[in-house]
């Protein structure tokens, strides 16, 4: 196995950039959701979940991490995140009013609380927020971090749970053949790192939860299977339309998971080509 792809978002929920190269770090990939959109209409930071059309906006680095972030709107308009006028630009955009923040200490706990929810009924938020029918279950919420209960992300971060998600080709791969009439693309499910599988059909990476991945200089635990989202049905652009099929299939017959959440061991680069090789049991699970 190898690294395919490497993906940094720059912006949480906007689409990312696919890079050849990344620095892993305590708290996943350097740079990665280095800043999020804060609703002005009910407060908290949202992402895609809430307001979708992020997904169709594009972020990316001047001169990578730690230099300026280029935002590009569906028109192709472009604006610096932190520049005046940006916010203006992008609540336009957005048909929703907000504004741009970089990640700020995990101190300031207020600004990573939730936002006022959209219905009073929990059930009925968490089947909006995760695209389920009435019919279908929803995700096991035990295995994320119980501060996400309170917070929208683990706090000092934007990540959703866990600060990297692998996927492999086997995956995307199975995932074009059941899916027949649906684009399936790489974009819809955000990975942060794609691992080429090879001839593997189905889903393997779900057989890595628990165990220990090298993947080039860095080491990863595999935590659990992505409970995937209403995000996954997002229109991303033209080309990629917006499809609630995908996620029914990922419901019905994936155990609603699509790609694993890993937490990092031992940090270092990455580049496409590197090596992954999987290990055993984690010391955190015996």
């Amino acid at each position: 196995m190898h690294v395919s792809e490497l993906w940094r978002y720059p912006v949480k929920s906007m689409l990312g950039e696919r890079v050849d190269a990344v620095d892993v770090v305590a708290d996943g990939i350097a740079g990665d959701r280095a800043w999020a959109t804060r609703d002005e209409v009910r407060g908290g930071i949202r992402g895609a979940k809430k307001i979708g059309a992020l997904m169709r906006l594009a972020a990316a680095y001047d001169d990578g991490p730690g230099s300026s972030v280029t935002i590009t709107l569906p028109d192709g308009t472009t604006v610096r995140a932190g520049a005046e006028g940006t916010d203006a630009a992008v609540s336009a955009a957005l048909d929703h009013e907000v504004t741009l923040w970089p990640r700020l200490p995990a101190t300031e706990l207020d600004h990573y609380r939730r936002g006022a929810p959209d219905s009073d009924d929990l059930l009925e938020e968490l089947r909006a927020i995760f695209g389920r029918e009435p019919d279908e279950p929803l995700p096991d919420l035990s295995v994320f971090p119980p501060e996400i209960l309170e917070y929208e992300s683990p706090l000092g971060t934007y990540h959703d749970a866990f600060p990297l998600l692998l996927l492999t080709t086997s995956a995307l791969r199975s995932l074009d053949e059941a899916l027949e009439g649906s684009v399936v693309d790489v974009r819809r499910f955000r990975p942060s790192i794609v691992v080429d599988t090879g001839d593997d059909v189905g889903h393997p990476e779900f057989d890595w939860v628990g165990r220990n991945l090298r993947v080039g200089a860095t080491e990863l635990r595999i935590v659990t299977g992505c409970p995937r989202c209403v995000m996954v049905t997002r229109e991303v652009d033209d080309s990629i339309p917006a499809d609630r099929a995908v996620l029914r299939h990922i419901v019905a017959d994936l155990g609603q998971n699509v790609g694993v959440y890993a937490e990092v061991v031992s940090a270092g680069p990455v580049r496409v080509g590197d090596a992954v090789h999987l290990g055993g049991p984690s010391p955190m699970d015996g």
